[in-house]
């Protein structure tokens, strides 16, 4: 009998600090300190569902155009946050910083700060590699993988982007060649130039969208340009060689690779990460490029909820 209730007793507490941790999950901002510095973070809604944590991308590119996310705060808590570098986090000038296990270890120190015991995550562009690298490590407590947009492949994406600038207009294909074979990469003909190849592949909104905007005016160019390189197209950084698709096949839980019918992160090779990973699901949204949650935000949240709602429903 004494047993009995001691187990029973057990039970309770545990399910009461469970939904303490929950109660305490509540709509605000604030910062986290990780290595290197502070990153801020963002919680809305306090649904009961389990939290989505968003992954933004760049390296570098602050939160803001990930907000469409936000209208599943109905249903449950979801928590972004700017990586340090970006936006509204700290912007150290040590470039020794920016290393994709610091990242990691910075995703880790966010949950632990938040009590994140369940999650979901998202990651979006570099967010995928971001999220991939993390799962590698075998966290506890995720419960799905949302890939939107992915990057997990250099040379796959390389190769992609290199068919993607032959679309361009041949005198705008010239004007990258030049300043690329010149370092020339600040050159006010060459920021058109991306700008160009951006329209197409990166955000078909016009004009672009306010969140667009202040994600482009915050990007952490330190970061972006030590770990990434000058453009989308052209990877001179540490990222250059990375590549994780023999990996994914490690990944041991329910995931969902996005991407626009005009992204940067092609169709074809989406599929091709997805059929890595047995029972992986893909969609395709067919009016968009990179910034699918921008360009199509409606249906990207409305694909993203029934791809949560579903998981929870196993």
């Amino acid at each position: 009998m004494i047993r009995g209730w001691s187990i029973f007793a057990l039970i309770v507490v545990t399910v009461l600090s469970g939904a303490c941790r929950r109660a305490g999950l509540q709509p605000g901002e604030g910062y986290v300190d990780v290595p290197g510095g502070r990153i801020w973070y963002r919680i809305v809604g306090s649904g009961k569902r389990t939290p989505l944590v968003s992954l933004h991308g760049g390296p570098g590119a602050p939160s803001y155009y990930l907000n469409p996310l936000a209208a599943l705060a109905d249903e449950r808590p979801v928590i972004f946050y700017d990586q340090l570098g970006a936006g509204r986090a700290e912007k150290p000038t040590d470039v020794t910083l920016w290393r994709v296990e610091r990242f990691v270890e910075e995703l880790s120190r966010l949950r632990t700060a938040l009590r994140l015991d369940q999650v979901h995550l998202l990651g979006h562009s570099w967010g995928t590699m971001l999220a991939v690298d993390y799962m590698l490590t075998k966290p506890v407590g995720v419960r799905s993988l949302i890939l939107a947009s992915p990057a997990l492949s250099i040379s796959r994406w390389i190769e992609d982007a290199a068919t993607l600038k032959k679309t361009l207009p041949e005198s705008i294909q010239a004007v990258i060649a030049k300043h690329e074979s010149a370092g020339t990469f600040d050159s006010p003909e060459y920021q058109a130039a991306m700008t160009e190849y951006y329209k197409r592949y990166l955000c078909r909104r016009d004009p672009l969208p306010d969140d667009v905007n202040k994600t482009l005016a915050e990007l952490g160019m330190s970061v972006y340009r030590t770990m990434w390189g000058p453009s989308e197209f052209t990877a001179t950084g540490s990222l250059r060689t990375y590549e994780r698709a023999e990996q994914l096949k490690a990944l041991n839980l329910p995931v969902l690779f996005t991407a626009g019918r005009y992204d940067e992160a092609t169709p074809s090779t989406t599929a091709y990460y997805q059929s890595l990973i047995p029972g992986a699901k893909l969609k395709i949204f067919e009016n968009s490029a990179h910034l699918t949650m921008q360009d199509e935000p409606d249906a990207y949240v409305r694909a993203v909820r029934d791809f949560l709602r579903e998981v929870e429903s196993r």
